[in-house]
């Protein structure tokens, strides 16, 4: 027997074995009964033609739907946690002050624990109609929020971002037809958090791209409204997705950019703009310990004296957000590690006279 011919026998019975892995893992998986019916359909058909040809381009993007649909998490949900004071501890232990945006969330997190039903299968389940959208300047801590609100409920958490978006089918995903064709943003997202209720942020929906806004404020529309996400079209798994469980939150620099539809749909909590008292606790207190953590300097070998830190929460002589601010410490931390590897053996101090040293460059 030739060789290529040979080779062609032998591909061919990997893919034929390929297929039957597939049907197998569908026939095992927990998915809607008729989508379950389709796939295999879909498959044994592909399996009964492959014996009689080689049709690689169709096993291969059968395959990637497949493999795609399978990694929903159609039945997988995480248990709320909805103990108020556990979730206080953790609003507390991420942000400093800011009392009446924490009891606004908690206020949100007491509703949704009212909303609570128990379904037939007896697996509780938490609903809840409106948005939270956090409207604020860069760098108030809307998406540090956001997910802290996952954490204090227990669940997953993705972000999405919004900001220069100019297509649809970047949430909606593409239909088949397309050349490497995938689902889209939101279905991404829930195969990343690995259960169908897990909290997503929307971020910045203010700042889509111009020309292309009732487009995707239309996709948000649907995303956002309980009466038409339980049954979400996604075009290329080409299936409803349920997306009622899933907790959307949204963040927003300003709201001059929303339609009043979407509007409709959100409970706008404003983010205040903290003084110089606030960005300093924040910046000693919160960040500091955070970002030795992540740098993995030895605490015991810095030290920032109290005289250092108005300089740094203006490290230029103007007010600079909360994001920067951490950039900031950070890029000083690097400096400080570089000392310690190079052999500075004593502590490193950092005050009002020296700090530009360390200042990061920029």
């Amino acid at each position: 027997m030739p060789t290529a011919e040979k080779s062609d026998r032998s591909s061919g019975d990997n893919t034929l074995f390929e297929i039957q892995s597939l049907l197998d893992k569908v026939e095992a998986a927990t998915i809607p009964p008729d989508l379950k019916e389709t796939l295999i359909e879909s498959l044994t058909r592909l399996n009964r033609a492959m014996k009689h040809g080689v049709y690689q381009q169709e096993y291969e993007q059968t395959a990637h739907y497949v493999e795609w649909l399978l990694g929903i998490p159609w039945a997988v949900r995480s248990e709320d946690n909805l103990d108020l004071p556990k979730a206080k501890e953790i609003l507390d232990q991420s942000h400093f002050g800011l009392e009446k945006i924490k009891s606004r969330i908690l206020e949100y997190l007491a509703v949704l624990k009212l909303h609570q039903t128990e379904d037939s299968e007896g697996i509780i389940r938490s609903f809840r109609s409106n948005v939270i959208c956090f409207v604020g300047l860069p760098g108030t801590g809307k998406t540090s929020f956001a997910e802290s609100i996952a954490n204090a409920l227990g669940r997953s958490f993705g972000r999405i971002a919004m900001g220069g978006m100019s297509n649809p089918m970047v949430l909606r995903g593409q239909p088949r037809s397309y050349a490497a064709s995938e689902p889209g943003a939101i279905v991404k997202t829930m195969i990343r958090a690995g259960t169908r209720n897990p909290v997503i942020l929307l971020d910045e929906i203010d700042s889509i791209a111009r020309g292309a806004e009732s487009d995707i404020m239309g996709v948000l529309l649907e995303l956002l409204d309980p009466e038409q996400n339980s049954a979400f079209t996604d075009y290329y798994v080409n299936y409803p997705v349920d997306l009622s469980e899933v907790l959307f939150i949204c963040s927003a620099n300003r709201m001059g950019n929303i339609t009043p539809a979407v509007m409709d749909r959100l409970e706008i909590v404003l983010m205040p703009r903290y003084t110089d008292e606030d960005k300093v606790k924040i910046a000693r207190d919160y960040l500091l310990p955070r970002e030795l953590a992540i740098t993995a300097v030895d605490p015991e070998k810095v030290i920032f004296e109290d005289d250092v830190w108005p300089f740094l929460i203006k490290p230029f002589g103007y007010e600079i957000d909360i994001r920067n601010i951490q950039r900031t410490i950070d890029g000083v931390l690097r400096k400080v590690a570089r000392k310690i590897v190079e052999g500075n053996e004593g502590q490193v101090v950092i005050n009002s006279q020296n700090y530009r040293d360390f200042l990061p460059d920029w």
